[in-house]
């Protein structure tokens, strides 16, 4: 082999070796990417959680403010309070029977 050959064969190697590190840095720039993403991921999920349990209370809130209203003499809602109304008229109406029998 003539030293032109071997400068070129070492040139190649050298290519290749700053390749092969540049690969090194990419992988390990997408697996911190990807540690980021899953710990975003899991952040979301708890801010998901909390205000999917803070919009139920809010919604068992709004409902019991819907009752008060309507016990209140409010013109919404007075049919559906009318109705629960008769249904535990008839719960505590069975108990009774139940009771005495």
């Amino acid at each position: 082999m003539n030293n032109d050959s071997m400068s070129e064969i070492a040139d190649i190697v050298d290519t290749l070796e700053d390749k092969v590190l540049k690969l090194f840095s990419k992988l390990e720039g997408l697996e911190q990417n990807s540690r980021d993403l899953k710990l975003e991921l899991e952040q979301s999920a708890l801010i998901i959680q909390r205000q999917s349990a803070a919009i139920e209370v809010l919604q068992k809130q709004y409902e019991a403010v819907k009752l008060a209203n309507s016990l209140l003499g409010s013109d919404e809602n007075k049919r559906e309070t009318k109705l629960k109304i008769n249904a535990l008229i008839r719960e505590i109406d069975y108990c009774i029977k139940q009771l005495s029998d």
